[in-house]
């Protein structure tokens, strides 16, 4: 009988870290390529977003705390869309923060595994809307409803943050429904035998033991709003002005920079200004990261 050519294990192992030294290098590749991208990215933004102060001369004082948004007259002041956007974040936060973290809490601990089922997909269909759907809706239903129960123009705070607070529900609660299944069941078990209620052991033991990854779903939540641009341009009046209440119409960073950068000439100030406004959002945008960041070292 012919002997069983058996393979060597030389060429086994010779292949196995050649496949092992490609696999390497392709992602290596891949995550210098992230970074390089990302690098990219915030330089770009940095050295256009500094000309409106290298270039134009105008002090980073006047641009972060003048009302007057007047590019023709030499005034590029930001302070109106910086305000507008911390406003209606802050509304949207106010307003969606707690509700999102009481219907995780809800999912995670009291709702019944048929009702999590029935729940889980329609969450999931909240994430999966277009941000333009959400901005239509609420200037035709939102806005008109508002300006028939207040008397206003139904344009403002209040039907841009009410606008928000939906569409950061999805990011609240499924954050916050996993940070509660994070906590131990080791702390429920042992709040349950030393007598205290379902709700006790929520109040009192859960909630503050899930305290950082419900900060994250907070601060996640800010990171969805403070960059949302179209929907918020629909429903906030578009004004440069600062807001006068929640009925005021005003403007927010994203919301002008998708106006006013169709007539913007190259190299003008107004493009500067622009610029600086998306510098400013990217700025805005790592701090929340450093946060998120910070929180979850907390919670490890």
């Amino acid at each position: 009988m012919a002997a069983i050519a058996t393979p060597r294990i030389g060429v086994f192992a010779t292949r196995a870290h050649r496949q092992e030294f490609i696999a390497m290098l392709v992602l290596r590749a891949a995550s210098t390529f992230v970074v390089v991208a990302i690098s990219a990215l915030f330089l770009y933004l940095a050295i256009e977003g500094t000309k409106l102060f290298t270039v134009d001369h105008v002090s980073p004082f006047q641009f972060l705390f003048s009302p007057v948004f007047n590019p023709d007259a030499n005034k590029p002041g930001s302070l109106v869309f910086i305000v507008g956007s911390l406003s209606v974040t802050l509304f949207a936060v106010l307003v969606g923060g707690p509700f999102g973290i009481a219907v995780g809490v809800f999912l995670a601990e009291l709702a019944p595994p048929r009702m999590v089922a029935a729940m889980k997909p329609a969450i999931e269909v909240l994430v999966g809307i277009p941000s333009v759907v959400y901005g239509w809706i609420g200037l035709t239903l939102l806005v008109p409803l508002i300006r028939t129960v207040t008397g206003s123009n139904g344009f403002g705070l209040l039907a841009a943050g009410t606008v928000l607070s939906v569409m950061i529900l999805p990011t609240v609660i499924t954050l916050s429904e996993d940070a509660m299944r994070t906590v131990p069941n080791s702390l429920r078990e042992g709040s349950l035998a030393m007598g205290a209620t379902r709700w006790q052991t929520i109040s009192r033991v859960l909630l503050p033991a899930a305290a950082s990854g419900l900060t994250v779903a907070v601060i996640l939540g800010i990171a969805r709003a403070i960059g949302e641009t179209l929907a918020v341009q629909l429903v906030i009046g578009n004004a440069a002005v600062l807001p006068q209440g929640l009925l005021g119409a005003t403007a927010a960073l994203p919301t002008e920079i998708v106006i006013d950068m169709a007539g913007a000439q190259q190299g003008s100030l107004l493009e500067h200004a622009l610029f600086s406004m998306a510098f400013l959002l990217l700025l805005i945008a790592m701090a929340l990261i450093l946060a998120v960041r910070f929180a979850l070292r907390k919670r490890a």
